[in-house]
């Protein structure tokens, strides 16, 4: 048998000396941010560093794209204290961010119950993790971080019973439309992959990586069709024109894609759509809701591994051949 390295704790300040200026700017690196959007099953998009609250600065503020809510990030070297936590109450409440992360070395039960507190006690769309970090190297490897999650909201739970109660008194579709995105929820929380919290509506949404661009899958119950939908909306380049620039490379896209894409331009709104259907998809035959949930998990992953790559680069410039289309 093969010989087996030894794993080995390093620690922290040997690698991130300072606090601000080594540990913080780490953690907003881009690869930072996605390790720990994997562990928390968020999409954080980093907003700012060091941003102010009256005469204070907040560490790191991100965007969750799933949610399109503020997130907070609080960290520390060395293991939790008041003082970090009045930070978290301040700056939050300053930004009035929904999801709050605090990362320190250790956390001691004191402040573990206090995050557990707030996260019993406030309504569904706040939630407060707390994280320590921990670094690791086998051998002469490069040390590797890694996030344990020490407390976290019960989100899943409580947003159910609130999405539940409101559907139920509203209207029979709403609550079967409710359970079907309750069972898609499952289906990807059970292969370890992030869904949107589940809703009382015919579409959930995700995001692709960039503002104004999003992936919506949607029930069509009168039409009995599944459609996974590529939305064209953004703000800081003209979406027809982008929309057009996709267009002219369909034939690529749908190659790797392997089936083809319904191209609609939307005359007359400001955005326009790049969608797939499946015909025959009877929203009250729930015996084949897994069937369904599987063709949708399959599309979106799709289109976002196609469409993610061709528009996070994206520049005025790229879009030359495509103006001249107006």
């Amino acid at each position: 048998m093969s010989d087996l390295g030894v794993l080995r704790r390093v620690e922290l300040r040997s690698v991130w000396p300072h606090e601000a200026h080594d540990f913080a700017p780490w953690l907003a690196e881009p690869a930072s941010l996605a390790a720990l959007s994997s562990v928390l099953g968020l999409e954080l998009e980093l907003s700012g560093q060091e941003v102010a609250v009256g005469p204070y600065a907040a560490d790191i503020v991100c965007k969750d794209t799933l949610s399109n809510t503020l997130v907070l990030i609080e960290n520390q070297l060395d293991k939790t204290d008041h003082s970090h936590l009045g930070q978290v109450l301040t700056y939050a409440a300053g930004l009035k961010a929904q999801t709050v992360i605090w990362i320190a070395a250790r956390f001691t039960d004191e402040h573990r119950a206090a995050l557990d507190w707030l996260n019993t006690i406030t309504q569904d769309e706040w939630q407060f993790f707390g994280l320590e970090i921990e670094l690791w190297r086998i051998g002469a490897s490069l040390p590797a971080a890694k996030f344990n999650i020490i407390c976290q909201p019960n989100a899943w739970s409580r947003t159910v019973r609130s999405e539940a109660a409101k559907a139920e008194a509203s209207s029979p579709t709403q609550a079967l439309q409710l359970r079907f995105w309750s069972g898609f929820r499952d289906r990807m929380v059970a292969k370890g992959q992030r869904a949107p919290k589940p809703s009382a509506q015919s579409w959930q949404s995700f995001r692709v990586g960039r503002t104004g661009f999003s992936l919506e899958a949607v029930v069509r119950r009168a039409e009995q069709q599944l459609m996974v939908r590529f939305c064209i909306n953004c703000e800081d380049l003209p979406p027809k024109v982008v929309f057009r620039h996709l267009r002219r490379r369909q034939y690529v896209i749908q190659g790797v894609l392997g089936f083809a894409l319904t191209w609609n331009e939307l005359p007359g709104k400001k955005g326009s759509a790049v969608c797939v259907a499946c015909a025959n998809c009877p929203l009250e035959d729930e015996s084949r809701w897994p069937e369904y949930h599987e063709w949708i998990a399959t599309m979106v992953a799709k289109l976002d591994y196609v469409f993610r790559q061709l528009i996070k680069p994206l520049q005025p410039e790229d879009l030359l051949d495509a103006a001249q289309d107006e």
